[in-house]
């Protein structure tokens, strides 16, 4: 099966996701208008953009698409740059039809890390949260935006009814398929992450872009920050070993940097640019192979 599915897409702009996101996951230490229950609520409250990019994921997201999908991008032969002009490259992406923000990428980028900075945390993981969108690059080989952001989930079993808008998997033929729609599916019961294969998107392509570079901890951050269905709802227990567990408190120590500092009071992109740049020569120095 092949898949050729082009599609502008059902989002206004990429951080419309992310808006979403904060939207079911407001922040614990700030106290909520309405009942913690009402904010996974996708009945006709949801905005229609969002529940036709949901509607597009969940359909298209299957285990034969995910494995084209590596195939096609995990060669890592679409370009050479390094770090910073990946993410000069990703700013491509600022839309500026977006009312909310004119940010460019590169500073919602420096915004996730100098607030990782500001808390006093390792410089590997500042370098993380500069990097960990530069997956979104994908949008600009021309993937559809349902098969570069989203919430991440495995494909190869039974899609989770703690994923949002799961009712969208009916239409998904690894639904009706006795090798994927079982609990464990393809699986063997707590197999760890590495041997599942998750829905494609910007974390596991970046992941395979880094994977040499930076420590576990890291790798975890960015392979796993939209897995919500995991380190948020816990839905795939049966799935993660002792050790996934134990990283994934990583993965949620990142989170409220992944989703809270986005703001419109913008980084000096010039004055910080000598920081980051001697940061990223520290860990990733050169050209990738994206």
């Amino acid at each position: 099966m092949t898949f050729d599915m082009k599609y502008d897409g059902p989002l206004n702009t990429l951080d419309d996701w992310e808006d979403d996101l904060k939207q079911r996951y407001p922040e614990q230490d700030q106290p909520a208008e309405k009942a913690k229950d009402e904010f996974r609520d996708y009945g006709e409250q949801t905005r229609p953009g969002v529940r036709e990019f949901y509607r597009q994921n969940h359909r298209y997201q299957t285990y034969d698409f995910v494995q084209q999908k590596r195939t096609e991008f995990l060669g890592l032969d679409r370009r050479a740059m390094t770090v910073w002009e990946a993410m000069e490259y990703l700013n491509q992406l600022v839309d500026e039809s977006d009312p909310d923000t004119d940010l460019s990428q590169i500073e919602h980028l420096m915004q996730t890390a100098e607030g990782i900075r500001a808390d006093g945390h390792p410089r590997w993981m500042i370098l993380t949260g500069l990097i960990h969108d530069l997956g979104k690059i994908l949008c600009l080989f021309d993937e559809p935006q349902w098969a570069v952001v989203g919430d991440t989930f495995p494909v190869g079993c039974k899609f989770s009814d703690r994923i949002v808008l799961a009712e969208f998997f009916a239409d998904n033929p690894d639904s009706n398929d006795p090798r994927y729609n079982t609990q464990f599916g393809v699986y063997k019961p707590n197999t760890g992450l590495d041997n599942v294969l998750m829905s494609w998107g910007h974390d596991e392509y970046l992941y395979h872009v880094v994977k040499d570079y930076l420590p576990e901890e890291a790798l975890y951050m960015i392979r796993y920050h939209s897995f919500y269905p995991q380190h948020r709802e816990s839905a795939y227990d049966h799935l993660l070993n002792d050790h996934d567990h134990q990283m994934f408190q990583w993965v949620q120590k990142f989170n409220p940097y992944d989703l809270y500092t986005k703001s419109d009071q913008r980084p000096d992109v010039e004055a910080l640019k000598p920081y980051y740049l001697e940061l990223i020569d520290e860990y990733m120095p050169g050209k990738l192979a994206w």
